[in-house]
């Protein structure tokens, strides 16, 4: 059996408003029926609503904290990054086994997760992080990354809409006829194709760019107007798909480019993300500045760092009249569906990196050696070593 006599454990997540949790009643069963034990942290599931009496009757135990629950298992599965349990009282990397295993969303380019994926080395724990998984065909039904992406972009356009101090559509009335609202979308990946398509069913106006041409069709097909800034493919897309890191002269040139066009926007969603890297920065304060009063940015990238230099990350806050949010777990706002979505993710990462109740650590597998984060108390990915090393210098 894949998971015989394999111990894992779902605790309740801790970051603030993080509403999701990493296993359901469905996945549990799946898990149970190859062999594994699992754990639920007693109330784990119950801002997705799933009752605790919900995993029990799928096999499994419920335990009543986060110190059971990492101290016995040999497998944490976690929706966002560990941090510091209040009720516990301790980190929840310090609840965990030795030697144990952790898969979860680390975002560990991000300057402020580098001293936690730092302790997961010293703890000899071997950490997996669900933000690497290559985009192959190979891999897609394991990819949380797009699956919650697709849930950050569609809500970013929702929470956007709420905080602009005027309508989306436009509206015909007596009185007067009031134009569509101007949004723009910095990246268009699967989030940024997904804002797209939310802020055009809403009736807004959409401008987009992105470094990919094959992403600048797709956003073209949703209707968007794309603003013309071309990069040669060698130097913007990577094997994968995904955009690399441009030369800091372009991001220069980049940020020229948007300038005009986010003065005149009422909505900016940023989603322009580098996979296992910090996030460019495409908005500075200067452009911040220049913004009209009331205007909305939602920085769907801050997970890794934010496009926009003033974001705050985990907070919103009004700048001279412009609302920036930095909130961290959109996808959490919807928590059913990305719950369900994530969850599957999960089962599908860990029937790749099992076998027969042993982790299988193929290094040569392009899906595990891109997301393995740390292994025999080392650092080993190479985009977090690079960002720390840029972080000290």
């Amino acid at each position: 059996m894949k998971f015989k006599d394999i111990i894992i454990g779902i605790p309740r997540e801790i970051m603030s408003g993080e509403k999701r949790v990493s296993a359901t009643p469905e996945t549990i069963m799946k898990f149970t029926n190859e062999g594994a034990k699992v754990l639920v942290e007693k109330g784990a599931g119950i801002e997705a609503f799933y009752n605790d009496s919900e995993y029990s009757e799928a096999g499994a135990k419920i335990l009543p904290g986060a110190k059971e629950i990492f101290g016995n298992s040999d497998v944490i599965l976690k929706v966002k990054e560990p941090g510091f349990n209040k009720k516990e009282g301790k980190h929840e990397i310090d609840m965990m086994k030795d030697n144990s295993i952790l898969v979860t969303f680390l975002h560990p380019a991000n300057k402020i997760n580098h001293m936690m994926v730092q302790k997961l080395a010293e703890r000899g724990i071997t950490g997996f992080t669900l933000d690497s998984i290559p985009r192959i065909s190979r891999a897609q039904h394991m990819d949380a990354l797009t699956s919650m992406s697709t849930m950050a972009g569609y809500r970013s356009v929702i929470s956007g809409a709420y905080n602009l101090r005027r309508i989306v559509p436009m509206i015909a009335t007596s009185s007067c006829t009031v134009g569509p609202s101007n949004s723009l979308v910095v990246g268009v990946g699967v989030a940024g194709l997904q804002a797209v398509a939310t802020a055009k069913r809403l009736g807004a106006r959409v401008k987009t760019i992105d470094i990919r041409p094959e992403a600048c069709e797709q956003a073209k097909s949703l209707g968007a107007e794309v603003i013309p800034f071309e990069v040669p493919g060698e130097l913007s897309i990577g094997n994968d798909g995904y955009a690399k890191r441009l030369p800091e002269k372009l991001y220069d040139l980049e940020r020229k480019t948007i300038a005009p066009h986010l003065i005149e926007s009422d909505l900016v969603i940023l989603s322009a993300l580098i996979p296992r890297e910090l996030a460019p920065i495409l908005v500075s304060k200067s452009m911040v500045e220049g913004m009209k009063k009331g205007s909305v940015i939602i920085d769907i990238s801050i997970d890794q760092g934010g496009n926009c230099e003033l974001t705050r990350e985990g907070e919103e806050y009004d700048y001279n009249g412009v609302f920036i949010s930095g909130i961290k777990n959109i996808p959490a706002y919807l928590t059913i569906d990305s719950t369900k979505m994530f969850a599957e993710n999960v089962w599908n990462f860990l029937n790749l990196i099992f076998e027969e109740g042993k982790i299988n650590l193929n290094m040569d597998d392009e899906i595990i050696s891109k997301s393995i984060v740390t292994k025999d108390n080392k650092i080993i990915h190479e985009e977090t070593l690079k960002a720390i090393r840029n972080s000290t210098k």
